[in-house]
């Protein structure tokens, strides 16, 4: 595709984004930027989440990730249905009893000011390490087909992404991302299902002949019983993808300050439960394009690109026209910014009200220091960016959810240590049992093959995780 159409595009979109930011933003403080006033529409965070909670890591990793296990990671979001419900019946409730702004103040409210401040530097590395991962796809895609045409460095197409986000969020915050959300998951969701009626009109094939056709090609395996040592093991993934959707979702600020900005918790109730369901559709839509695109590529002889990432981006770029192409662009950017963008608010929101006691400052004050945590933020995003492509060496969703497994532990067992028992704990103990869980879970899941007979964890080592840190918090509670 020209370079010059695909910077026209990612102009125009960014020209739209602004203008969004523009009319939202006016007359806006900081509790604006924290909390959007408490008065979004449920069924506008409820949609506007799917862009959020998908990213660009779903956008390119699970349709690439189909040629090596084909709708296996269809379990997960099985497991992810059950997770929701949770934070439907469980969390929410607490939060809006509460009348929390950052959720990790349950914490202080519980125990005390070490656990709560655990609690909140653990999301502040986890979300961190997560959406720079997330937006490091987006920016790698722009630098291959549109960048690299011009010899830009890589660090320099990641600082004007990362500048663009900062711009259009730095005014309105949530109550911005709200609305910029619903715009990009407009995007990314049109996106896919032009390319899978593009491939499947290329191929020949009406509905019934795409199942018939993912079926005859092996794709469409899903669901694995047979082997409890495998990490793809349906047990396994299940209970996985339920506490990644509790831990990722229901106890990360960055997703549950959008929950929090509807009006009541029977609003926030209906937006979790009915983004729930369509994220169920939207995830199996992604899988099915996946096959899609490696049935395309064995039937019109086109060459598999050696990482699975680069399969979607190249085949819509090059090979299934310009429609496609130019919402394959859309859909990258909106899916990878509708999550990078609420991450920086998130990040914002934690760090300013969790370590800078913003209650107790007054408006001028609240202003100048969330603007200089806002670039702060930024800047760390770019230095993760830059150092995880030099590493880099598998799919970028392993990496997202491998880093997940290790930093959410501690908060599944200190909020599961609150939420489930009435003993005390504080101090010093209570950072040392959330440093040394994760440590611990690592070393085992490097040594489980030949200390439990071949056994090979998967995405349940975020359970054992927050197991450790259950009972690590146990030895050191009180009555």
């Amino acid at each position: 595709m020209n370079p010059l159409l695909v910077l026209s595009i990612i102009f125009l979109y960014f020209c739209v984004l602004i203008t969004i930011s523009y009319v939202t933003s006016k007359g806006a403080d900081t509790n604006t930027f924290f909390t959007a006033n408490r008065q979004s529409p449920w069924y506008l965070v409820a949609f506007g989440m799917i862009g959020a909670s998908l990213s660009g890591v779903t956008f390119i990793s699970v349709p690439g990730n189909v040629g090596k296990i084909g709708f296996s990671y269809f379990q997960i979001v099985l497991g992810y249905l059950v997770g929701y419900w949770v934070i439907i019946g469980v969390l929410m409730p607490l939060y809006y009893r509460l009348n929390l702004v950052s959720i990790y103040s349950y914490l202080e409210q519980r125990f005390d000011k070490w656990s709560y401040k655990t609690g909140a530097l653990f999301f502040l590395i986890s979300r961190t390490m997560g959406s720079s991962l997330r937006l490091f796809l987006a920016a790698t895609v722009l630098q291959l087909f549109l960048f690299d045409a011009w010899g830009v460095p890589f660090i320099i197409t990641v600082a004007v992404t990362i500048a663009l986000i900062w711009v259009y969020t730095f005014r309105g915050g949530i109550k911005t991302i709200v609305w910029t959300d619903t715009f990009q998951t407009f995007f990314l969701v049109t996106a896919v299902v032009i390319a899978v009626v593009k491939i499947a009109s290329d191929l020949g094939l009406n509905f019934s002949e795409v199942i018939s056709a993912i079926q005859v090609n092996g794709y469409s395996n899903t669901f694995h019983f047979d082997d409890p040592n495998s990490t793809f093991f349906f047990p396994k993934q299940f209970f996985g993808g339920a506490f990644i959707a509790i831990t990722m979702t229901g106890m990360d600020q960055e997703i549950m300050q959008k929950n929090l900005t509807c009006k009541t918790l029977g609003d926030a109730q209906k937006n979790m439960f009915w983004f729930s369901l369509i994220l169920v559709v939207v995830n199996l839509l992604f899988l099915t394009l996946g096959a899609l695109l490696y049935i395309y590529s064995e039937q019109k002889g086109v060459a598999l690109p050696v990482y699975s990432d680069e399969l979607f981006p190249s085949l819509a770029l090059n090979q299934l026209g310009p429609l496609v192409g130019i919402f394959f662009l859309l859909g990258i950017t909106a899916s990878s910014y509708a999550s990078a963008d609420s991450a920086l608010a998130g990040l914002t929101t934690s760090f300013c009200i969790d370590f800078l006691n913003f209650k107790d400052k007054p408006e001028p004050v609240r202003k100048r220091e969330k603007f200089i945590v806002h670039i702060a933020f930024s800047l760390l995003f770019l230095i993760v960016i830059v150092i995880f492509k030099e590493i880099n060496e598998k799919s970028v969703i392993d990496a997202v959810l491998s880093v997940a497994n290790y930093t959410y532990g501690p908060l599944l067992g200190l909020f599961a240590f609150g939420l489930f028992t009435r003993r005390r704990i504080k101090g010093l103990g209570v950072p040392l049992v959330c440093i040394a869980s994760p440590i611990l879970s690592y070393l085992i899941n490097i040594y489980s093959p030949a200390l439990l007979n071949g056994y090979q964890f998967g995405y349940e080592l975020l359970i054992l995780n927050g197991l450790l840190t259950g009972i690590g918090l146990f030895l050191i509670s009180k009555k």
